[in-house]
């Protein structure tokens, strides 16, 4: 899975905010109790219906706030997403190389219940025609991630501590495949040793 983005993204909030603080903490606490329901039934037991009827409120108020499922799962992950950003750190983001910053990103994702699989749920949907606000929203956020990543290797290898002679931008492409892909092999078997087979990167890569 992508680390979170270092920068703040440019896209508006998934869904209405409210127009008010009472509207924003209100959503806000929506998300956090749909959250739950996920954890708990899972992808195909949180549709709108059941969420609403979990945490007390009505389909209708429901709506006010996000008009598919669809919208609401993609809520849950940037509000998830953005509490996982507060638990790294920026600064500790900012030091770190590229396969450091993927190891450490991977280590909290699969620490936040629910995580890793709300997440690949919402790329398989992307996949699907229909899902065209979640295609959107992943094919702009993997962009980011392969240009921060790119960045940090060519940083690296200027410095030294990346081989030289390899292309940043393919790199980085194939340093954030591999990250997704060990990140679903242990959503399917949980004893992959994740963090320590991304760090094999490190070795590979040294000059």
């Amino acid at each position: 899975m992508p680390p979170r983005s270092e920068t703040s993204d440019d896209d508006a909030p998934i869904g209405r905010r409210g127009s008010y603080s009472k509207g924003v903490a209100r959503r806000q606490e929506i998300l956090d109790r749909a959250l739950e329901v996920f954890r708990e039934r899972g992808p195909e037991g949180t549709s709108l219906r059941r969420v609403a009827e979990e945490i007390g409120v009505s389909h209708g108020a429901l709506l006010h706030y996000f008009s598919s499922r669809e919208q609401l799962l993609l809520a849950l992950y940037e509000h998830t997403e953005k509490h996982r950003h507060d638990l790294r750190g920026h600064e500790e983001m900012a030091r770190q190389g590229a396969v450091g910053n993927l190891v450490e990103a991977a280590g909290v994702n699969v620490n936040l219940p629910g995580f890793v699989q709300l997440y690949s749920t919402l790329v398989a949907g992307a996949l699907e025609e229909e899902r065209t606000e979640t295609r959107d929203y992943f094919i702009r956020r993997f962009e980011r991630v392969r240009e921060q990543t790119a960045d940090r290797l060519r940083r690296q290898q200027e410095a030294g501590e990346v081989r030289s002679g390899l292309d940043a931008d393919k790199l980085a492409a194939l340093l954030v495949a591999a990250s997704d892909g060990l990140q679903t092999q242990w959503l399917l078997e949980p004893e992959v040793d994740l963090e320590g087979t991304l760090g094999l990167f490190t070795e590979l890569l040294r000059p």
